[in-house]
């Protein structure tokens, strides 16, 4: 049997009612002794790094994550985490920029409901987490959420209530989980390379999410408190110039001091291209901006991160590396 380690975090999965809200409470143990038939599946060690909700969650618990799993990678086949749904697609997307070239699966699963209640997912989704962390074709980071197995790089958290919570966007999904055993939608060969960890994010990043009627000043507070920026703009992507182009000098400004720039789209599917329009070529004419394309927001944020700390001379270059099919 397999030798999996269980990883335990907080999320709605372990929390109960403490008379002000649920908040996570439950352990690693509590939430293997909901679902005994994973004694049947592979051998379970488990550790419990926090339990905390996920809004709370943030740069230094990716770390911890996956400093667990580079302690632990040569005694286990594989690891399971479970986390709260609402920051999973970020903890996994920088998981995944994290933890490279890993050859053995690093599986994430929470659920919508707590394992502390009857009618709930959370039963079925660690089940079928562990089953394809067992799996032998099964690796690199992914989200395995109603019976769906998603790149950690593709995840997004779509439904705030429903079981089917989680959507891989503008890519398909990893497998469909069946009966405990996964359907193969995509067969990637496994590294080859020994893994590459990284042991470092660079929080002062900043997601500028645009309105109508914007106004540029935000850049006195971005050019002192940030190295990088991402920019959500409309549509295929741009900015406005409002008469006066004063967004432009400003960005020009921002990035004159070594920063970075990303441009992303607030559009939820087929990503952007700024290359289409005439308030898109302009941004792209400042200098330094980086373009997001196909990526989710939370890949976007957190390779930005990533790359930031990894090299600040070669950002560009890390940014628009394919990692885990994140970037087309």
């Amino acid at each position: 049997m397999k030798r999996i380690l269980f990883i335990a975090t907080g999320g709605t999965i372990a929390s109960k009612n403490s008379g002000s809200g649920l908040t996570p409470v439950m352990t690693s143990d509590d939430l293997l002794a909901c679902v005994p038939e994973i004694a049947e599946t592979c051998r379970v060690d488990a550790v419990q790094l926090f339990n905390l909700d996920s809004t709370n969650i943030c740069a230094r618990h990716w770390l911890e994550i996956a400093g667990a799993v580079e302690r632990n990678y040569e005694t286990y086949d594989g690891f399971v985490v479970t986390h709260g749904t609402d920051t999973m697609a970020y903890t996994a997307a920088a998981l995944s920029y994290l933890m490279q070239d890993i050859a053995k699966p690093v599986v994430l699963t929470g659920a919508q409901k707590s394992a502390y209640l009857r009618d709930t997912d959370a039963r079925r989704n660690l089940a079928d987490a562990f089953a394809f962390a067992s799996d032998g074709r099964a690796f690199g980071v992914n989200v395995v959420f109603d019976g769906n197995v998603i790149l950690g790089t593709r995840a997004k958290k779509t439904r705030t209530r429903s079981f089917n919570a989680f959507a891989s966007i503008d890519y398909p999904d990893v497998a469909l989980m069946r009966d405990g055993k996964p359907f193969y939608y995509l067969t990637d060969a496994k590294p080859q390379t020994a893994p590459c960890f990284y042991r470092a994010m660079n929080e002062k990043v900043f997601v500028l999410k645009m309105i109508p009627g914007l106004s540029p000043n935000i850049f006195s507070y971005l050019n002192e408190e940030c190295d990088g920026l991402v920019i959500e703009s409309f549509g295929s992507g741009g900015l406005p110039d409002y008469d006066n182009d004063e967004f432009f000098f400003r960005l020009k400004e921002f990035t004159a001091r070594g920063k970075t720039v990303v441009c992303t789209t607030q559009v939820e599917r087929e990503g952007s291209a700024l290359d289409t329009y005439e308030v898109g070529r302009k941004l792209l004419a400042c200098g330094n901006v980086l373009e997001a394309r196909s990526m989710t927001l939370e890949a976007t944020v957190t390779k930005l991160m990533w790359a930031l700390a990894a090299d600040r001379e070669r950002v560009g270059e890390l940014f628009e590396s394919p990692v885990r099919h994140d970037i087309f």
